[in-house]
């Protein structure tokens, strides 16, 4: 049969040959798809779904677009992080992107809202940003903002208010008064009214004064009138709180309280008025006519001077005596 030992050695030199040829013919492995992004498949093949901090939902945003051309990449917020990827030799933790925008080793908030102006500086809703309220006041973009969540609260006016009240307690409680604008509801959100990016107006308001933004929404307020109710004019916030209050109409009192914050209450005593004929628009609240301050039961000045804003009506200076109690 001839000697064994050297069909053996055939048979394994033939099984080597077979194996390194088949270790030649196989197809090299086919790189990694980006998922995403252009250029993030070195990113999501650890931030899945699944991660402890997922990116994949950033692809149902505008920061997700891949047909836009200005759509951002991972590494144009986040940096290179080559040191984050490829982990060092001896490093025990893999280390932080090179700029990390939440957690303890969040980088600083210049560097982190750089990363966004980079982009969003020529918005002209933004074009006021330094120097404003959020600004000096070291709030960053994503203190309101979530970029990777496919849900962005700040930009939903159901649940914008939510995120505003975060800080802005006061106006959470006002708000949830019994007259109030329709913020609860999500009829409207606090961006109607405010711009948090910056404006030149007052209290980061979205026109260059109050009433100006008032004007937006009730601007049968608006005049202009032939005789103007000069607090009006000024701020509508001197009688009014738009973010809530006890009195109806986001009054800040309720009429005649409001109006006698400016006006002294009408009229001395009956008898006075009696004696000089002059006219009363409130009469007195006891029936000894010794009163010298007057106030209205169940009543208030609105009942007649129903165009508190302004009105073209002739002027009510000097008029003629309505009573006479001659």
């Amino acid at each position: 049969m001839g000697n064994p030992g050297k069909y053996l050695h055939v048979f394994a030199a033939l099984a080597g040959l077979v194996i390194s040829l088949g270790a030649f013919d196989a197809p090299a492995a086919e790189p990694r798809k980006d998922l995403v992004l252009k250029g993030d498949a070195k990113c999501t093949r650890c931030h899945d779904a699944d991660s402890e901090f997922p990116v994949l939902a950033i692809g149902r945003t505008r920061h997700g677009t891949q047909a836009d051309g200005r759509t951002p990449t991972c590494t144009s917020c986040h940096g290179e992080s080559e040191k984050h990827v490829n982990k060092p030799e001896g490093a025990k933790e893999r280390l932080k992107p090179d700029v990390l925008y939440r957690g303890a080793g969040a980088s600083g908030i210049e560097a982190r809202n750089e990363a966004c102006l980079t982009c969003h500086r020529t918005d002209t809703k933004r074009s006021h940003w330094e120097g404003s309220t959020h600004a000096t006041n070291d709030v960053g973009c994503t203190s309101c903002h979530q970029v990777h969540a496919s849900h962005d609260k700040v930009r939903d006016k159901l649940t914008q208010s939510e995120v505003c009240f975060a800080c802005h307690k006061e106006q959470r409680t006002q708000v949830a008064k019994p007259s109030h604008h329709p913020i609860p509801e999500g009829k409207m959100g606090c961006s109607d009214c405010h711009n948090p990016h910056g404006s030149v107006g007052p209290k980061l308001m979205k026109r260059d004064s109050v009433n100006e933004t008032c004007y937006t929404c009730h601007m049968e307020k608006r005049g202009p009138f032939v005789h103007v109710h000069e607090p009006v004019a000024e701020d509508c916030s001197n009688c009014h709180n738009p973010h809530g209050t006890t009195a109806e109409s986001l009054l800040k009192a309720r009429p005649p309280f409001l109006c006698h914050q400016c006006h002294t209450p009408h009229g001395g005593n009956v008898a006075q008025i009696a004696g000089q004929g002059q006219p009363s628009s409130m009469l007195s609240a006891t029936t000894s006519g010794k009163s010298g301050i007057n106030y209205t039961m169940a009543r208030g000045c609105v009942n007649c001077h129903t165009q508190v804003h302004g009105t073209n009506n002739p002027s009510t200076t000097n008029p003629t005596p309505q009573f006479n109690f001659r």
